[in-house]
């Protein structure tokens, strides 16, 4: 069984023993909760892949937490527990669960019925991966940019603190492609992702293929003289794979959000100015950093 993390829901101490000794016997991760306001509490501080819910409780019952995981937490795989005649199958689909089970029950129906929905999450899983990534390079899409971006600058205008991105184009790609063949040109690109995912902080900085030679990366929780030195280090990792004929020209921006103005004129303007920068790396001679003259690095 694949590992997942599992919350348990509900106000019987004795069927939460039961249902904990259950998942140890699965080898699953789990907690528990007491009501639905409890797991609400536990679900904003941890991360849970699965809901397991009983439908009788007090302050909150299974009801209205199902109402309140299908509007914040629709990812997740929902198991609710019945007492039989208490709730329909129908009604607990429609609230937003993905399956139901019935008291009693044994650990073999339960095993069961984890197993058909954790499969059914990985094939999510796998489907959104694919959605999201560059089947050359692996690395994530344009589409996933536009989204995370997003995501980024609205946390940082939250916790205070500055989004960089970086525009990266291949320099003479074209005439790489022409002396090496398409083969040799997918190679290039593959190694340049290679440098670029070694030269950021995972799971803080994101890094993308922009589109043909072109990538991006989002950076975080920074000032200019690191995102200076990231630069740096980029290109000299490009300068010893020696791809002859071809550099790296970089273009850097910093998110600016201005009153009156939307979450995504202000990205849009964050993209123009980055490009910006990046053509002016390559009008300067290519194969060199370039930043956007609000975010010039001082030292």
């Amino acid at each position: 069984m694949a590992t997942e993390r599992i919350l348990i829901v509900d106000d019987d101490e004795s069927f939460l023993d039961l249902l904990s000794a259950y998942l140890d016997s699965f080898g699953l991760d789990y907690e528990t909760a007491q009501d639905g306001q409890e797991a609400l509490e536990k679900l904003r501080k941890g991360s849970f892949s699965i809901v397991l819910t009983d439908m009788i409780m007090p302050r909150m019952d299974g009801m209205e937490l199902l109402k309140h995981l299908r509007v914040d937490y629709s990812k997740l795989g929902v198991i609710a527990i019945t007492g039989g005649l208490d709730f329909s199958y129908t009604h607990v689909i429609r609230a937003g669960a993905s399956d139901f089970i019935s008291k009693p029950f044994g650990a073999d129906e339960l095993e069961a019925k984890l197993n058909r929905l954790i499969r059914e999450l990985n094939i999510i899983r796998e489907l959104e991966k694919h959605a999201i990534l560059d089947s050359l390079t692996n690395l994530y899409n344009r589409r996933y940019f536009d989204n995370k971006i997003l995501d980024e600058v609205k946390r940082a205008e939250r916790q205070g603190h500055k989004v960089f991105l970086q525009m990266i184009d291949v320099d003479n790609l074209k005439g790489y492609n022409d002396a090496f063949g398409h083969p040799g040109g997918d190679e290039l690109l593959r190694c340049v992702s290679g440098i670029l995912r070694k030269s950021i902080r995972e799971n803080v900085d994101w890094v993308f293929r922009y589109g043909g030679d072109e990538f991006g990366i989002i950076i975080t929780e920074v000032e200019s003289p690191q995102v200076a030195r990231i630069a740096e280090r980029i290109l000299e990792s490009y300068e010893e794979e020696n791809f002859p004929g071809t550099g790296l020209s970089i273009g850097v921006a910093r998110f600016l959000h201005h009153t009156g103005r939307s979450w995504q004129e202000d990205i849009t303007d964050l993209v123009a100015r980055a490009d910006k920068a990046l053509y002016a790396a390559k009008g300067h001679g290519k194969n060199q950093v370039y930043f956007d003259e609000a975010v010039k690095p001082s030292g």
